[in-house]
């Protein structure tokens, strides 16, 4: 079973943000992770959802994606998002 972290963020810090972005990707491939989505156009259709920008990344297993987000390659970079957005995030077990 795939394992999924979402994040719905705002970049309060777009020129910063940028180096979350270079940042993270090897990261997330170390991992076994794929964006799924990342930004991208939205319509809400149900409910309240918060911020503009929906990101989505495939792990080849929930563990895996747990692995990633809390692993020590991470951390630093983590912060450079925590920084510069505000969000919510969440990893989910998937088929």
């Amino acid at each position: 079973m795939s394992g999924f972290a979402i994040f719905n963020i705002e970049i309060k810090k777009p020129e910063q943000y940028k180096e979350y972005i270079e940042k993270v990707k090897p990261i997330v491939k170390m991992y076994g992770g794929e964006y799924v989505v990342k930004a991208g156009e939205t319509t809400i259709i149900e409910g309240t959802w918060t911020y503009p920008r929906t990101v989505v990344i495939k792990f080849p297993s929930y563990e895996k994606a747990l692995e990633w987000y809390n692993s020590e390659k991470y951390k630093p970079i983590k912060q450079i998002r925590l920084k510069n957005s505000i969000g919510n995030g969440i990893i989910i077990k998937g088929i």
